[in-house]
């Protein structure tokens, strides 16, 4: 069941952008939450993030971090999807995706753990008669079969993609940010044409080389989907997260590719998961969510015209 808080009513959530009272197919972009936790083979968490990042954007701006303003963009803030039964609450969040991709609206959400990506994905393909692409920035390529005898864990996001009819085969995935790998992972790689820039790759070729590949591979499909587990960003600037691992993507990393996908590819949604604030005291990986997230509306803002330059 989807549920508005008094954040998800409030016009000065979102930066001042949201427009409660509007229709889906009146406003630039769709925002929702989905806090659930429960696919963590870990440490849990993330169910707090939709909630506390509405909490702390009433008194930021809409800017990118080049001064570009975007205050006449419109967002309408949906609220959570959530309730006990996770098989009721992913069919829902399938159903609206599909909606709003079939009405051309952008959409961003807020995770919860990683499998709250499966029903976005799901939802894009219900809705597409074409392939998709799908850029997966994390610490982890989410490819495991299943965990636990889940399969619908955090860690099988993108095995449960390559089940659907417009993921034609891996090529339609690029993994970035990639440095660490499960047993069932690496044997079901191997092999095959995983399309891979792993941390240390993005250190050793560049950011911006590592965002030409994707771009020139990605490029070919008309919709791109991104997701973003903060954990791609290293325990430094990111820490609040169930699974950390050392070596990963620095702040300005993360910043450039944001620009550089967004500006060159036509994402139609993205989502940031696997922000866990319980396990991080300063939030950083809350406001390091907060900083992409308005990254990636400036450039939606600048396609429609609603960016107004420093």
């Amino acid at each position: 069941m989807i549920k508005k808080n008094e954040n998800a009513l409030n016009t000065a959530t979102w930066f001042g952008l949201n427009k409660p009272e509007a229709d889906v197919i009146d406003v630039d972009a769709v925002i929702f939450g989905i806090p659930y936790d429960g696919g963590v083979s870990y440490r849990g968490g993330a169910a707090k993030a939709p909630d506390l990042l509405r909490a702390n954007t009433d008194h930021a701006t809409p800017c990118t971090e080049r001064l570009d303003y975007f205050d006449q963009y419109r967002v309408l803030d949906a609220g959570n999807f959530e309730g006990d039964d996770r098989d009721i609450v992913f069919a829902e969040v399938q159903g609206f995706v599909e909606d709003l991709v079939r009405k051309g609206v952008h959409f961003t959400m807020i995770g919860g753990d990683h499998s709250v990506t499966i029903p976005m994905e799901r939802g894009i393909n219900a809705a597409l008669e074409e392939p998709f692409g799908i850029i997966h920035i994390d610490a982890h390529m989410d490819l495991s079969l299943e965990m636990d005898g889940d399969l619908l864990s955090h860690g099988s996001t993108e095995q449960r993609a390559l089940e659907m009819s417009n993921i034609t085969s891996e090529e339609n995935l690029y993994f970035i940010g990639i440095r660490s790998i499960e047993r069932d992972e690496f044997e079901f790689s191997r092999g095959r044409n995983i399309q891979v820039k792993t941390a240390y790759d993005c250190y050793q070729e560049g950011i911006e080389a590592v965002a030409d590949d994707c771009i020139s591979k990605m490029k070919k499909y008309n919709k791109v989907y991104l997701t973003f587990d903060i954990d791609a960003l290293d325990p430094a600037y990111a820490a609040g997260t169930g699974t950390p691992q050392f070596g990963g993507l620095t702040s300005r990393m993360a910043m450039t590719l944001m620009q550089r996908l967004f500006k060159e590819l036509n994402i139609i949604g993205f989502d940031i998961v696997e922000i866990a604030p319980p396990l991080d005291d300063s939030l950083a990986s809350m406001y390091a969510g907060r900083k992409l997230l308005t990254e990636g509306w400036g450039i939606w803002a600048e396609s429609v015209g609603k960016l107004k330059a420093f």
